[in-house]
C-alpha cells in the first residue's frame, strides 16, 4: 500500500528503527510512548465524550478498557485505541433520544458485530480500498483532527452540545490567544528540535513537559485540562445495561449497532494496514476485528462508550518509538493511574501542550505528496481523493471509503467495459472473431454490437482466448449472440471458454465449445438465476 506515503510518515515522524524487545533501553522507551499518548488521550477522550452527550468518564473508561484490551489481542502491536470523534457524533443522537443506558446496549451489541465479523475473516476486505482511497483517508482524517482541536481555542465552559457535536462557544482573544498560540508554537517547536539532539525521551512527552513546567513556574492563565472537566474517578464497575431485553428495543439499538461497528472496523483496518508498514507487519485483520470487538463488547458492560483504532494516537506512539504492545498496555494503565491517582497532577496540563502535539500529527499525517501528484495520476484517482477527503470531513470517515470505492468500482468497469473488441480473419466458407478484454456485465451490450449477423458466412467461430467471461450478464450475452445466428440458419463455435462456461451454457448441444486447450477459472453467476434461466447446472 504506497511504500512512498508510509515512508513519508517514518520521516515526518522520525521514525527510529525497532529496538530489540529485551533491550532494557527499548523498554523504557516503549513505557515513555505509553506515558506520552495517555497524556494525549486525556482530552480527547474527554472532548468526544462531550461530543457524544456523556459524562467525561465514560469517555475515559472507554479510552482505558478498548485500549487495553486491544493492545494486548490486536492485531498489531504499536496501534493505540480508545473513544474517537467518528463514532461520538454518531452516538449522540442515540444518547439524546434514549439515554445512555441504550448507549451500554448498543456498544455491547456493536462489538459482537465486529467479532462475527472476524470469525468469519471479513476484515481481509479492507485490500478493496484502492490507493486514492488510502490518500483521501489520511488527509480526510489529518483535517479532522485539526479540526478537532480549533476547539481548544474557545473559553472552557462556553461550548454547548447539540447533534452536530460541540458546538458555539466564545472564541479567545486578545493576550489569552496570543499566549495560546505561543505555547502552541513552543511545543511543536521541541517536538521538532529534539529528536536532531536526542531521542532518549519521547519529543512529545518532553514538549508538553516543558510547556507544562513553563505555565506551572510563570502562573500562565490559559485553558488547562481541568478546565474542560474533572478526570477523578474510581475504577470501572460492571454494569448490565437497564434496558428492556424486548424487540422494540433490539429495533432502536440495531441500526446505531451496525454503523458503529462499520465505522470502527474500516478506521481501525485502515489504521492497522499504515501501522503494519511503518513496524514492518503484514495481515492480522481479522484478529484486529477480533479484538476491537471484544473490546467494545467488555466496555459497554462497564460503562464505556465504545471506541476503535486511533490514527493520531497510533502516530503518536510510533513516533515515540512505540513498537511493541507493551506500549499501548502501558498507556492504558497509566491513563487508569490518572483518573484514580493523579487527577489533580494532569489536570494541570495545558492544553496548548497536547494542541501543539496534535498539531504535529496532523502535519505528519496529512500526505502532502498527494497535492503534488494531483496533476500527474488519472483524473478519476485525483477526483477520488479530493471525494474521499471532503466526504471525511463533512460526513463520516465509513461513508468516505464506501463512496470512494463505489466511484473507484465504477470508474474501472467502465474502463473496462470500453476495451472489449475483436480482431477477425474471414475466408469463402468462416469468420473467426478473436475477442479481446474482459467479457462482463459492463461490456456485455458493447459484445453484442462486434458482430454482423446478417453478412457472416454459415460458419462463425468465436475465440476467446484472449478475454475471459466473468459473469452471468457475460454468458447470457453469448447466449443472445448464438440465439441470432441460429435464428440465420448458421452454425456458430465458441473457443477457448472455461469448463464452468461449457456446464453453464444452455444452448451447449447446439454449440461447439470444447476446446483441448480451454481455460480453467470460474465464473460469477447467481444460482438461483443459474437454474431458472440458464437451465443447466452443476
Amino acid at each position: 500500500m504506497a511504500k512512498a506515503l508510509l515512508a513519508r510518515f517514518g520521516d515526518n515522524l522520525g521514525i527510529p528503527r525497532p529496538g530489540n524487545s529485551h533491550d532494557p533501553a527499548q523498554i523504557r522507551t516503549e513505557l515513555l510512548s505509553g506515558l506520552t499518548v495517555a497524556l494525549a488521550l486525556v482530552p480527547e477522550a474527554v472532548a468526544f465524550a462531550f461530543v457524544a452527550g456523556v459524562a467525561p468518564l465514560v469517555g475515559l473508561y472507554a479510552a482505558f478498557i478498548v485500549g487495553l484490551i486491544t493492545a494486548l489481542f490486536g492485531g498489531r502491536p504499536g496501534m493505540i485505541s480508545g473513544a474517537t470523534g467518528a463514532l461520538a457524533v454518531v452516538m449522540v443522537s442515540l444518547v439524546a433520544q434514549h439515554g445512555v443506558e441504550y448507549l451500554f446496549a448498543t456498544v455491547v451489541l456493536m462489538g459482537l458485530i465486529q467479532i462475527v465479523v472476524g470469525i468469519m475473516r471479513w476484515g481481509k476486505f479492507i485490500r478493496l480500498v484502492p490507493h486514492p482511497v488510502m490518500l483521501g483517508f489520511v488527509n480526510g482524517l489529518a483535517i479532522v483532527i485539526f479540526l478537532a482541536q480549533l476547539g481548544q481555542f474557545k473559553i472552557p465552559g462556553t461550548t454547548e452540545v447539540s447533534g452536530h457535536g460541540v458546538g458555539g462557544g466564545e472564541w479567545l482573544s486578545g493576550m489569552a490567544l496570543y499566549t495560546m498560540l505561543a505555547l502552541v508554537a513552543l511545543t511543536m517547536a521541541v517536538i521538532w528540535l529534539l529528536p536532531r539532539l536526542t531521542t532518549v525521551i519521547p519529543a512529545p512527552l518532553a514538549g508538553i513537559g516543558i510547556t507544562a513546567i513553563l505555565v506551572i513556574l510563570f502562573g500562565i492563565d490559559v485553558p488547562l485540562v481541568g478546565d474542560m472537566a474533572s478526570i477523578q474517578g474510581g475504577l470501572p464497575e460492571f454494569h448490565i445495561p437497564s434496558v428492556p431485553l424486548t424487540w422494540e428495543t433490539l429495533q432502536i439499538i440495531l441500526p446505531y449497532a451496525v454503523i458503529l461497528a462499520a465505522i470502527g472496523l474500516i478506521e481501525s483496518l485502515l489504521t492497522l494496514n499504515l501501522v503494519g508498514e511503518i513496524v514492518g507487519e503484514r495481515g492480522g485483520a481479522s484478529r484486529e476485528c477480533v479484538a476491537q470487538g471484544a473490546a467494545n463488547t467488555v466496555t459497554g458492560f462497564f460503562g464505556g462508550m465504545g471506541g476503535c483504532a486511533m490514527i493520531g494516537q497510533s502516530m503518536i506512539n510510533v513516533k515515540s518509538g512505540g513498537r511493541m504492545r507493551l506500549s499501548g498496555i502501558s498507556a492504558a494503565l497509566f491513563l487508569l493511574c490518572f483518573i484514580l491517582f493523579a487527577a489533580p497532577l494532569i489536570e494541570m496540563i495545558p492544553l496548548a501542550a497536547l494542541v501543539g502535539v496534535m498539531f504535529m500529527v496532523v502535519i505528519g499525517t496529512f500526505a502532502w505528496n498527494s497535492l503534488r501528484i494531483l496533476r500527474k495520476v488519472p483524473l478519476i484517482d485525483a477526483f477520488v481523493i479530493v471525494l474521499v477527503t471532503g466526504v471525511t470531513v463533512a460526513y463520516d470517515l465509513a461513508t468516505a471509503v464506501v463512496v470512494g470505492v463505489i466511484v473507484s468500482a465504477l470508474a474501472y468497469a467502465w474502463q473496462n467495459a470500453t476495451r472489449i473488441r475483436a480482431e477477425t480473419d474471414t475466408t469463402p466458407d468462416s469468420k473467426v472473431y478473436r475477442i479481446q478484454g474482459p467479457l462482463f456485465f459492463g461490456s456485455a451490450e458493447g459484445f453484442a454490437e462486434l458482430f454482423d449477423v446478417q453478412n457472416d458466412p454459415e460458419r462463425v467461430v468465436v475465440d476467446f482466448a484472449n478475454s475471459r467471461v466473468a459473469d452471468q450478464s457475460a454468458l447470457t450475452a453469448i447466449e443472445a449472440l448464438a440465439a441470432k445466428y441460429n435464428a440465420a440458419g448458421k452454425r456458430i463455435e465458441l473457443r477457448h471458454l472455461s469448463r464452468d462456461c461449457h456446464r453453464l451454457l444452455k444452448r451447449a448441444g447446439q454449440l461447439v465449445t470444447d476446446s483441448d486447450d480451454d481455460p480453467d477459472y470460474g465464473v460469477a453467476v447467481d444460482y438461483s438465476v443459474r437454474t431458472g434461466q440458464l437451465g443447466a447446472g452443476h
